[in-house]
């Protein structure tokens, strides 16, 4: 009886393993190899879809890039910058001069109209006359002097909408802050200012100009009219870098002769946008050559510049 009873549980567990075996199905190779291409084109996708991210991010950071790249040659845009301008003299008869100039600029918004300031506090220091020298059109004699020079102060009123044209007008206002009369006019001087520009990728081209008049001062220092032209040509290449030229071109009008009027400088040079991590900072090294220049004035300079970018 025993054994009729063990024969019997073993058929009623075998049928049961059988029917459990029924209600789960093994996967085929076939749909093996199906799920596994399924799994691949899945990955494949998400690869596809992290490289348009990637690309398109890349996207957005060139068109950030280039976007920062205008605004900073454009003199009269809405971007607070500190530029810190250094200049060397060669080939005066007196000897090497040499210039640092800090050129803050705060835009500040008004309604439709944006009003640039534009200040220029130069550092000097002067073996002897500075001749051909913006804000020293008529220098006096001296051995040299190390200091603080006359400080200019622009303001630019230029539509916030712009068009294919950018422009601003406005006063310009010279101070007689000069540490040492040999560094500065000792003179009050102001007048009109004005800049036009346009920026057709990739280029940025524009004319800046001035002139300024003394209206009080040092009654035993000659009076200024001064006038002042720096046309800008900027050509953008990859990654940032760019070809520029920025000659100042000065006329002094109440020189002697015409021969003595004009210091006309041909040059440029080369910059770069940069990050020294989350601050942008632009980098330029121009070299300019005096094609026509009063007597006393130096043969050609070095310049050096980094601006320091503060975008919204």
């Amino acid at each position: 009886m025993s054994i009729l009873n063990t024969l019997s549980r073993l058929a009623i567990g075998t049928g049961l393993t059988a029917a459990l075996f029924g209600m789960v199905t093994l996967p085929t190779h076939a749909e093996e190899e199906a799920t596994t291409e399924q799994a691949a084109a899945a990955a494949s996708e998400q690869a596809a879809t992290a490289d348009q991210a990637a690309a398109t991010e890349q996207e957005g950071a060139a068109e950030g890039e280039s976007d920062l790249a205008k605004a900073v040659q454009n003199p009269i845009g809405s971007l607070i910058s500190v530029p810190i301008e250094t200049t060397f003299d060669f080939g005066a008869p007196d000897g090497e001069a040499t210039f640092v100039s800090i050129q803050p600029v705060i835009p500040i918004r008004w309604g439709d109209i944006n009003l640039i300031n534009r200040t220029i506090i130069p550092l000097i220091d002067a073996p002897g006359p500075l001749i051909g020298v913006p804000g020293i059109p008529n220098p006096i004699q001296g051995d040299g002097a190390t200091g603080l020079g006359d400080i200019n102060h622009s303001v630019f009123f230029s539509p916030a909408k712009a068009g294919d044209f950018i422009y601003g007008i406005g006063p310009s206002i010279s101070f007689p802050t000069a540490s040492d009369p040999l560094l500065g006019s000792e003179k009050w001087s102001l007048g009109p200012t004005a800049v036009i520009l346009t920026q057709p990728k990739p280029w940025s081209l524009g004319v800046l100009a001035r002139n300024i008049w003394s209206v009080g001062g040092a009654s035993d220092r000659a009076d200024v009219n001064q006038f002042l032209l720096q046309p800008f040509v900027t050509y953008n290449l990859d990654d940032g870098w760019y070809l520029t030229s920025n000659p100042v071109l000065t006329a002094n009008w109440n020189a002697d002769s015409s021969g003595e009027r004009w210091n006309i400088p041909l040059g440029g040079g080369f910059g770069k946008l940069h990050k020294f991590g989350n601050q942008p900072v632009n980098l330029r090294l121009e070299s300019y050559y005096n094609v026509r220049k009063p007597t006393g004035a130096a043969d050609w300079n070095l310049r050096f510049t980094v601006q320091f970018l503060f975008p919204k």
